[in-house]
């Protein structure tokens, strides 16, 4: 494996050198670009009728634009070649692309057919590492591939919204939907802010633009997320009275084993399963309760989801230990009751089988957990609690 990588790489960087095609750009046929805010109404009648003025606003480094909604269908599809730039940062091959950037620095300005740029394809095809490369590059700051708007008015804002290339490989359409919100906050944040408000050639900012384009994807995740919270409100009820009910059905002999580790190890994990329950039945409540809007699934509900999701499960661990202390306790002090034992394991199954089951989706929820722990470990971090002058003593002692 090595081998083939060193001649891989060896080959790769022969071709670099030879490669041209970057040269052959489209930016000599190109008219520059201005920002356009659409046909609005002027509000005064002239000529016993009322004017419509459209408005366009003058760019550093773009021209005009045309603000008439007459999108150009001549679009390139994805069988069109491209420049192994372009393909490299479609398909999200940093080698190739460090690579030719290395050697050709000046290829970062290549235009293609629809006068789009490397950030265009990057952002459009869902590429973050190539994204996160180029947003370090000195060129990004000076807006010289940011400001760039394509053929069909399109900013890199509407290519977010665009979901011709997007593929979705994330579990379920709320994390799908969420990493979409995600991905447009985080192109939002590199544009000048004023590109917000322009318009493509169908007369469409960015946020309406992306409300239409993603318009199916939400309507699936409203259903998805309202299905999986009554589903899984259903099972935590399900998990609270059969605590509930082994509260007052203690196995053993819990007066004269009251002191035994084995019984108040049931004690504790009865009771905790019970509150982790009953709160996660809260949580999905409120997620059902929750408007569904685009705002929401970007951080609330999938947040929700993921407490909900792990009060769950921790629920489930604490009520199989608590069933293993019961065992233990039936087996060891009693040797009788085995109805009772055979009612928890009856019980016990469809619970251990949902958690099995719904395993991947929670992990998915993971990086929102992540979040909410580290905006409380921010709220309570230590060193805030250190004295100033012992914080400098500290850093000079390190």
């Amino acid at each position: 494996m090595k081998i083939n990588h060193a001649l891989a790489s060896t080959l790769t960087e022969l071709l670099v050198k030879a490669d041209s095609t970057w040269a052959e750009t489209h930016r000599d046929k190109v008219h520059d670009k201005t920002i356009s805010l659409g046909d609005i109404d002027e509000g005064v009648k002239l000529n016993k009728g009322k004017e419509k003025v459209s408005l366009t606003i003058e760019v550093a480094g773009d021209g005009k634009i045309q603000t008439k909604p007459n999108e150009r269908k001549y679009r390139c599809t994805p069988n069109d070649i491209r420049t192994p730039l372009l393909t490299a940062a479609s398909e999200g091959i940093v080698e190739i692309f460090d690579k030719i950037i290395e050697v050709h620095p000046q290829a970062i300005e290549y235009l293609d057919k629809d006068e789009e740029n490397i950030l265009h394809v990057a952002v459009s095809h869902r590429q973050k590492e190539i994204f996160n490369r180029l947003k370090q590059m000195k060129v990004i700051r000076n807006c010289r591939l940011v400001s760039r708007i394509n053929i069909n008015g399109y900013t890199l804002l509407h290519q977010v919204a665009d979901m011709k290339y997007y593929q979705g490989d994330k579990a379920g359409p709320c994390v799908q939907l969420q990493e979409e919100l995600k991905w447009l906050e985080r192109v939002r944040k590199i544009i000048p802010t004023h590109y917000v408000m322009h318009r493509n050639n169908a007369g469409n900012t960015a946020d309406e633009f992306f409300e239409e384009q993603h318009a199916e994807l939400l309507e699936r995740a409203q259903k998805w997320i309202k299905d999986t919270s009554q589903s899984c409100s259903a099972v935590s009820v399900l998990v609270a009275s059969l605590v509930y009910s082994a509260a007052y059905h203690p196995p053993g002999d819990i007066e004269n084993e009251r002191n035994t580790l084995a019984s108040k190890l049931f004690t504790v994990m009865d009771v905790t399963a019970l509150a982790c329950s009953l709160t996660s039945v809260v949580t999905f409540l409120s997620i059902l309760s929750s408007p569904f809007e685009y705002g929401d699934f970007r951080r609330s509900l999938p947040q929700k989801l993921a407490i909900g999701f792990s009060l769950l499960f921790i629920s489930v661990i604490t009520t199989m230990i608590s069933f293993g202390a019961a065992i233990f306790l039936v087996i060891r002090f009693e040797k009788k009751a085995w109805t009772n034992t055979l009612v928890y394991t009856a019980a016990f199954f469809p619970v251990s089988g949902f958690a099995l089951t719904q395993f991947p989706l929670y992990s998915a929820f993971i990086k929102s957990l992540k979040t909410v722990f580290k905006k409380i470990v921010k709220m309570v971090y230590p060193r805030k609690l250190i004295p100033r002058y012992l914080r400098t003593l500290k850093s000079k002692t390190c």
